[in-house]
């Protein structure tokens, strides 16, 4: 059976959601093992070569995760500006009053 245009397109966005999610957990994971690095370097018992290992580790988990922040910092910029052009258009905050 074959596939209609909005079936594909349909399991395309699907795909590129699942793929952002799977990028925002695996943002997570890699942040959660640079503060298990950081615990380990901190421990006074560690063996120098391993401290080592694990500052290496670290500071390319950190260079990722700094690469990755700018990307989500662009596209933050860009949807301010996007919102910006919409005009006197001002959001509805009602989700965030306090007496709600």
């Amino acid at each position: 059976m074959a596939k209609t245009r909005g079936e594909t397109a349909g399991a395309k966005t699907s795909a590129k959601t699942a793929a952002k999610s799977g990028h925002m957990k695996n943002f997570e994971e890699r942040l959660e093992r640079l503060e298990v690095l950081g615990e380990q370097i901190r421990k006074a018992d560690i063996p120098l070569d391993e401290a080592i290992k694990a500052f290496e580790e670290g500071i390319k988990l950190a260079r990722t995760l700094e690469h990755d922040l700018e990307k989500i910092e662009s596209r933050i910029e860009i949807l301010m500006n996007s919102a910006e052009a919409l005009g006197d258009e001002s959001p509805e905050l009602e989700l965030f009053d306090a007496e709600g």
